[in-house]
């Protein structure tokens, strides 16, 4: 029973530079390689562009008067200039705050509340929600947009600067300055703003390219299709690319033709994916029409890929690699991958570099040894200065240096570590996020309901499907649908309820806890007997 240290040796990471120096260090010598192209269109940035127009932007940002440490909002889905603005805000010692395009303007109002946003920027078909979300935020100053869009000022403005304006003086703090704050809902409850410095996120990049599967290819190419919003899309796929000089090729959205096309024709080297992708490439016709050749591997993350379906994806496409990692918004994101060369179906693979793991007994603390379970907890330079404003959520998460998972899994003999259970309640739908206590919290809203749970149930392309189990009120005429609905108007689509079920009371523990587990097993029980 011990400390379990990562297999891989310990690397420097510099302290003394900010993220967006780091990320561009090597822009010049990368040149009139293709930096970002748009799949859809071809619109494409080079690396020395992309270096220019990011100072641009940092520029006119600054003529504006948005200062170091104020916080811009991206409420977009992937684009190439997503880079642009993301990387402009950071390099002149400001906050970037990336929110799921699939929000609600409630919900987007809300991040922005939360985060102290001053600016944000959308596309033009969410314009009218940002807007909406701008009415109820006296902090808002203006709304971006990609493009043109009525009452929005358009991106295009900023790339006007001759980019005079970019600080010379800023200085960032690079273990205390916050780079990025994504929003996590972390091991339960609502979503907090993860506190990412520029420290926290170059320490992962580096821990990442230690693994040498980029650079091991020649003329690497990435799929950018896992949003940049989040955390693996924004830092393994769009930052940790760029950092080595490789291209993206950046989706909006999947699309199962283009996806395939964009693959084949742009010779995409890794694909990054998550398991209702992996499960597509398996069992899906159209596959076959496309030329997979020159891919060199898939890279599963944000939810578990079985044994089979890792199996299936291989025989099928005959692709060199197939591995997984494990991380959380967090860490910034990854603490796990499966070595290079290794195939282990079912684990996550070995701690990264720098990194530290533990597993604990849940209800005693106390360390456990090889094959057994219990809470796995990670120590390293990549974990989170702490969640925005909530010092009570901080330290519940991080307690003597150590970031609490949330996670329950063990480890074997030669330090790969699986994940078996979550001791979090959060619902994991296609690699999103889904916290409980934020559907709860709006069916209680709902007039004719008296209590409600909610809970995951498995489902094999989803992952998890979220359900309610609802207690009317005395003399309600509620209906299933209706709650369906008024969740639904409420909400992004990835929360939606799929599945209500009425009932009579609610499990509860003696200090009013919902009992989860109880439903689980109710679930279980009702599949054995299906």
């Amino acid at each position: 029973m011990s400390i379990i240290k990562s297999p891989h040796p310990d690397i420097a990471i510099p302290d003394d530079v900010s993220l967006v120096d780091h990320v561009t260090k090597d822009f010049d010598t990368f040149g009139d390689r293709v930096a970002l192209v748009d799949g859809p269109t071809g619109r494409s940035y080079t690396f020395s562009q992309l270096k220019k127009l990011i100072r641009v932007c940092g520029s006119a940002l600054t003529r504006l008067g948005f200062k170091q440490h104020d916080v811009f909002a991206i409420y977009s889905p992937n684009l190439p200039e997503f880079a642009i603005i993301f990387f402009g805000v950071i390099g002149i010692g400001g906050t970037v705050t990336t929110v799921n395009p699939l929000y609600t303007a409630d919900e987007l109002a809300h991040q922005l509340e939360m985060s102290g946003a001053s600016y944000v920027i959308t596309i033009g078909m969410f314009a009218d929600k940002a807007k909406q979300a701008k009415d109820k935020c006296d902090k808002i100053k203006d709304v971006y947009v990609f493009g043109e869009a009525e009452g929005c000022t358009p991106f295009s403005s900023l790339l006007r600067d001759d980019g005079s304006a970019f600080p010379a003086d800023v200085q960032i703090n690079p273990r205390e300055d916050v780079a990025v704050l994504p929003y996590s809902s972390g091991t339960t409850g609502l979503p907090k703003g993860v506190m990412l410095t520029h420290y926290n996120f170059i320490a992962n990049l580096e821990q990442m390219r230690q693994d040498g599967s980029i650079a091991a290819v020649a003329n690497p190419s990435l799929l950018g299709l896992l949003p940049f919003f989040h955390i693996y899309g924004m830092s393994v796929i769009l930052a940790g690319s760029l950092l080595v000089g490789a291209n993206v090729v950046v989706l909006p959205k999947f699309d199962q033709e283009l996806f395939l096309k964009c693959i084949q024709d742009y010779k995409v080297t890794h694909v990054h994916l998550v398991p209702p992708i992996a499960l597509f490439l398996a069992k899906h016709p159209m596959v076959d029409k496309y030329d997979f050749s020159h891919v060199q591997e898939l890279f599963c993350g944000a939810a578990p890929m079985g044994k089979e379906l890792s199996d299936a994806v291989r025989n099928r496409l005959n692709v060199p690699s197939i591995r997984q990692g494990f991380g959380m918004t967090e860490t910034s994101p990854v603490t796990h991958v499966v070595k290079m060369g290794e195939s282990k179906p079912g684990s996550v693979g070995v701690p990264i570099g720098n990194t530290e793991m533990k597993v604990v007994d849940v209800e005693s603390g106390k360390l456990l040894g090889e094959g057994e379970d219990g809470e796995l907890c990670v120590r390293g330079p990549q974990v989170m200065k702490g969640y925005l404003n909530n010092p009570e959520a901080t330290a519940n998460t991080i307690k003597d240096g150590w970031l609490h998972t949330g996670d329950i899994g063990h480890y074997d003999s030669e330090c790969n570590f699986y994940v078996v259970d979550r001791l979090k309640e959060l619902i994991k739908y296609k690699g999103y996020q889904v916290p409980p206590a934020e559907l709860e919290a709006l069916l209680l809203s709902e007039p004719r309901v008296q209590d409600a749970a909610v809970i995951g149930v498995p489902d094999l392309e989803a992952g998890e499907l979220p359900k309610a189990y609802v207690v009317k009120k005395a003399d309600s005429d509620v209906t299933e649908e209706d709650i369906k609905q008024f969740i639904a108007g409420k909400v992004a689509p990835y929360k939606k309820l799929r599945f209500v079920e009425f009932t009579d009371q609610i499990p509860k523990s003696a200090s009013g806890k919902i009992l989860r587990r109880v439903l689980k097993q109710k679930e279980v029980e009702r599949q054995k007997k299906d």
